[in-house]
């Protein structure tokens, strides 16, 4: 015969986080607590977004020209940055 299990236990189980020992390390070389974020991917520990609000042919524009480079939306605003960066004489760094 199965034994049963206590539904409070269980419960407690589910809900308590996993405690994980792995260290993310940033690109300057600070380790990152995974603790600190949870449900946050790896790649985005230690980023900030950046938005804003265009018309919907704008984003339907960047997408399409995404894939037409056979590049990421993502990839495209970093270049537009960097580039919005050296005109007005910063280091692009994004």
């Amino acid at each position: 015969m199965l034994k049963k299990t206590n539904l409070a236990d269980s419960l407690r189980k589910v809900s308590e986080p996993e405690k994980s020992t792995k260290s993310v390390i940033s690109p300057d070389g600070e380790p990152l607590s995974n603790n600190s974020s949870p449900g946050v991917a790896p790649s985005r520990q230690g980023k900030k977004a950046i938005a804003g609000h265009f018309d919907p042919a704008v984003s339907k524009q960047l997408k399409q020209l995404a894939l037409s480079q056979d590049t990421t939306v993502q990839a495209l605003l970093s270049e537009a940055l960097n580039d919005l960066f050296s005109k007005y004489g910063q280091k692009p760094i994004a």
